[in-house]
């Protein structure tokens, strides 16, 4: 009797376990949202556990096949099983894919298959990379989709090539977010009619990456907001315009040694402008103030050792980014500044608006000419970040002498430009110098603006080194806070 009644107790209990399954119980797109949170293999595993839950699996609206990737043991999803899975979503759940990424090796054909029944089961945004045996044409069925919103397609060997302009007439209407990565141009290097409002109408976000071949580039889409150019080494021509246009990021392009290279921007309200690892072009002319600018970045590349024949364009250049509110400078930008045609004591840029300047330099001697008319170019900045590179061809030396030792050329040349800086130092408030070593130059620059910045708040010295003179580097910070306290009373600090 006590066996029996002891069987009937757990049969009930389990009865009541199956009666509070209130998990299953739960809306579809509650449970969607769980499953979504878990990486593919484990959302997966959960389809075993009956008919209701097979069902939100394979009607799940987003499938993310690279999160398998982040655990080894699991094996990933070959093409075959991603095609697999797809074939078996229900007929009912055919339009509700919502996203579909991979990566994985694959051949064209199964590449072309997989994108016709993602296609047709109304995938809006697709991310996939892969890697073929061989180049491969851009999948067709990815043009006649209307209800494609977003596309990543990233080719990681060997590449992939463009359709021509007027087969994709018609398609791409409902794109708004488009990224390509390793595109063969050989065939077509002039791109000056694809990317243009009759095939993008919608197009928000455009990136190109390692686009091999490519020549020349027009892109003029009226909706466009940002626009990415990574990797062009062969480009002589850009053209961009667009009044919606708010970032653009240009770098690694026109490396091809050509004689001649053109730049025309037309975004009368770009805020973010990014130029850095370019070659200095020829011509870069924009159409319109960038009235609107907030933030640039100008980083290029010397090609060649002839730094003079470069320097005007790149003075162009700097010359109409004068409304933006943050500029940072590269090393190589500096460099061509400091040469002998390169900032000169009268030259100076329109940077009236600037309250933050970043600076990239080995801040050998000939640099200290260049920063000084660049403080003069910005009257009303606020922030100074200095970031020194350390490397064996600088011609640093170390400071030898007394603080209060004003003999030092390098302190008197600064001293003779109080009065040109005077605006520069009545409203720099904060400065930071990365790699400072106690050297030289920076030593004079950081003495100097201690002793003219009557509104600085705040000087941070950062050494990318472990000084081995301990005492000697004690001394000298010592002297400076003590230096400090005695002129401007401004906050010094060491990392």
């Amino acid at each position: 009797m006590e066996i029996r009644s002891v069987r009937r107790k757990k049969k009930k209990r389990e009865e009541i376990i199956i009666k509070v399954d209130r998990i299953s119980n739960l809306p579809d797109s509650l449970l969607h949202q769980i499953l979504l949170l878990l990486p593919l293999q484990s959302a997966a595993i959960t389809s075993s556990l009956s008919k209701r839950w097979r069902s939100l699996f394979l009607s799940l609206p987003d499938l993310d096949f690279t999160s398998i990737n982040e655990n080894p043991k699991p094996p990933s999803f070959s093409s075959n099983s991603i095609y697999q899975l797809l074939f078996l979503r229900n007929h009912r759940d055919a339009n509700n894919l919502r996203s579909l990424r991979f990566r994985t090796p694959i051949t064209f054909t199964s590449l072309n298959s997989l994108i016709r029944l993602a296609v047709t089961h109304q995938v809006q945004e697709l991310d996939v990379e892969v890697t073929t045996r061989d180049y491969f044409n851009f999948p067709r069925w990815i043009v006649t989709s209307q209800k494609l919103r977003a596309l990543k397609l990233k080719s990681s060997y060997p590449g992939f090539r463009l359709p021509p302009s007027s087969s994709i007439f018609g398609g791409f209407q409902k794109l708004t977010s488009l990224s390509l990565s390793l595109v063969i141009l050989y065939n077509q290097p002039h791109l000056s009619d694809f990317f243009t409002d009759p095939n993008f109408p919608l197009l928000e976000k455009l990136a190109l990456e390692n686009c091999l071949g490519l020549k020349e580039l027009r892109v003029c889409c009226r909706l466009l907001q940002e626009f990415t150019l990574k990797n062009s080494l062969q480009l002589d021509s850009l053209e961009v315009s667009g009044n919606k246009l708010h970032r653009l990021k240009i770098v690694s392009c026109f490396h091809s040694y050509s004689k001649e290279s053109i730049v025309k921007i037309n975004t009368p309200n770009l805020k973010t402008f990014l130029w850095n690892l370019n070659a200095v072009t020829t011509t870069v002319h924009f159409l319109d103030k960038l009235v609107c600018l907030r933030k640039a970045f100008v980083g290029v590349m010397l090609l060649h050792q002839d730094i003079n024949s470069q320097t005007q364009c790149l003075l162009t250049l700097l010359s109409e980014l004068g409304n933006s509110y943050k500029l940072q400078l590269g090393n190589q930008s500096v460099e061509i500044l400091s040469s002998k045609k390169g900032l000169v004591k009268n030259h100076l840029l329109p940077f009236h608006n600037m309250r933050f300047l970043e600076l990239q330099t080995r801040f050998d001697r000939h640099n200290v000419q260049a920063l000084s008319c660049l403080f003069k170019s910005c009257p009303m900045l606020n922030i100074l970040l200095l970031k020194i590179i350390n490397d064996q061809t600088s011609e640093r030396r170390q400071w030898n002498k007394d603080l209060w030792d004003m003999s030092n050329s390098e302190i008197q040349y600064w001293e003779s430009q109080t009065y040109e800086v005077e605006s520069f130092l009545n409203n720099l408030e904060f400065v930071e110098i990365h790699g400072f070593l106690e050297c030289e130059n920076e030593m004079s620059l950081a003495i100097f603006l201690l002793r003219h910045g009557k509104a600085l708040i705040k000087m941070t010295l950062r050494s990318s080194f472990l000084c081995r003179d301990n005492l000697r580097r004690q001394m000298i910070r010592s002297q400076l806070m003590g230096f400090s306290k005695a002129s401007s009373k401004a906050k010094i600090s060491f990392h």
